[in-house]
């Protein structure tokens, strides 16, 4: 299903931006993980991995060389590179175990580099790492790489290096390009660093480029975002991702440095983000679920004609593998039959894997209502529908059993939420910026422990 971009901020939907509901990057979410899933659960999980599986791999770089305040990853700063490459060491000693288990089982389709910043890399590990990944698993001869930038991180030899290991998409944070945001997130980054760098991705020939930007981050208006994205446009991104800024203090101590007096109002970011998102969708691109955009010949653009678009931890992705094994301190996986957690702590991670064990700190396996309320979950934050008919046909008596929720749901809110129209029940087109208000409907565990989740728009 193909978007356009929000245009009216009715008050019905106003009172409800304040909710705090997750992302739905994945679902059960990661708060409802536990110990139960462990190491040998895993190591279940990968034998059963298929021959002519297709299967992903998540590289996650736990440092920085600066810490911006606006991040809520799982990353610490450094300014000495000895503990990047003892990290490392340990990192190839993961790769080592897990290529192991697989032992030629999946087929990579995809890579993806995360952090962290995983630009810091000296250009030596970069091609050390690419070399591992392409010795010890066997590669689709397209398989795809993507690499997520900090423009400050990149020279030449690191450009060279990415270009080298097959890097096939770049994704650069921008955030936003005014000194006084940038200031205030401690993320200063000039539009011409950030253009010379995309100038010299697409020399060496890497033809997809990405642009992260951020809303309702502080000191953020109307006038600036808008200056922001005329910026960024001016760029010609292949894919451009238009995140809210999540303040989760309580989560990650280093923002207490972004007072929150600075930040702007539910309204005002609702504001920001159907403004920035009228701009992007009336210079030709198109939108696709809650956030992201394309121009109508990326392949991520293809995939959301095409009904086959997917989310992940990575967002919004045309990867379809339903196996995505995660490398590094708290990367996550997810196998047919769960999701599973590496060891968050860097350095308990490297005692695990330096022993040659997994790293395996929690996780959840699914259950048949899992998959069925994921699989709902999935559709409304791609789709903004799903289709009634396929869910029974999909699960069965438990997706029967799910059409009764969907039904009180949209009876519950006159229609304004989800509506039946059809065989499919759909958020109506003005409440789309509410979709993961929605998507929570379906979250069976959402009110049952202590996670605590940023706004809904």
């Amino acid at each position: 299903m193909q978007q356009t971009a929000a245009n009216d901020s009715r008050p019905a939907l106003t009172a409800k931006l304040a909710e705090n509901v997750p992302r739905y990057t994945s679902y059960p979410t990661a708060p409802h993980f536990h110990s139960a899933v462990d190491a040998t659960t895993v190591r279940g999980w990968i034998n059963a991995i298929a021959a002519g599986d297709e299967i992903s791999l998540y590289l996650h770089i736990p440092y920085c060389d600066r810490l911006c305040w606006f991040c809520a990853c799982h990353t610490k700063q450094t300014r000495h590179y000895a503990p990047v490459a003892t990290f490392l060491r340990s990192l190839h000693r993961e790769i080592g175990t897990i290529a192991g288990l697989v032992s030629g089982k999946g087929r990579v389709r995809t890579v993806h580099f995360g952090g962290g910043s995983p630009t810091m890399l000296k250009p030596a590990d970069i091609l050390a790492l690419g070399k591992a990944l392409r010795d010890q698993f066997d590669f689709l001869d397209n398989a795809s790489l993507s690499v997520e930038i900090d423009p400050n991180d990149m020279d030449e030899g690191r450009l060279d290096a990415f270009a080298a290991i097959g890097m096939t998409r770049a994704s650069l944070g921008v955030q936003d390009f005014d000194p006084k945001v940038q200031k205030a997130i401690n993320r200063e980054q000039s539009f011409e660093l950030t253009r010379d760098v995309i100038e010299g991705i697409r020399q060496r020939g890497i033809d997809s480029v990405n642009l992260d930007l951020l809303y309702g981050l502080p000191h953020q208006t109307l006038e600036s975002v808008a200056s922001t994205v005329t910026q960024a446009l001016t760029l010609h991104p292949d894919r451009i991702a238009l995140f809210g800024y999540a303040h989760v203090p309580w989560f990650k101590k280093h923002q207490t440095m972004i007072d929150e007096a600075w930040l702007p109002e539910s309204e005002a970011r609702l504001a920001q983000s159907q403004l920035a998102s009228r701009m992007i969708v009336d210079a030709g691109y198109e939108a696709m679920g809650l956030d992201h955009f394309a121009k109508p010949a990326d392949s991520l653009a293809v995939s959301a004609r095409a009904g086959t678009i997917r989310r992940n931890f990575q967002g919004y992705t045309e990867d379809g593998c339903d196996t995505l094994i995660g490398l590094g301190p708290s990367a996550i996986s997810r196998y047919r039959r769960g999701y599973a957690q590496n060891i968050v702590a860097t350095g308990e991670y490297e005692k695990a894997v330096n022993a040659g064990h997994l790293a395996t700190a929690r996780g959840i396996e699914f259950s048949v209502d899992d998959l069925a309320r994921g699989w709902i979950i999935e559709r409304l934050m791609c789709h903004f529908s799903f289709s009634a008919v396929e869910l029974v046909e999909r699960f069965g008596e438990v997706g029967r059993k799910l059409l009764l929720k969907a039904s009180s749901v949209a009876v519950d809110d006159g229609g304004s939420m989800l509506a039946l129209d059809g065989e499919h029940f759909v958020v109506p087109r003005d409440n789309w910026p509410l979709v993961r208000t929605v998507a929570a409907r379906f979250d069976k565990y959402l009110g049952n422990g202590t996670g605590k989740h940023s706004v809904a728009v």
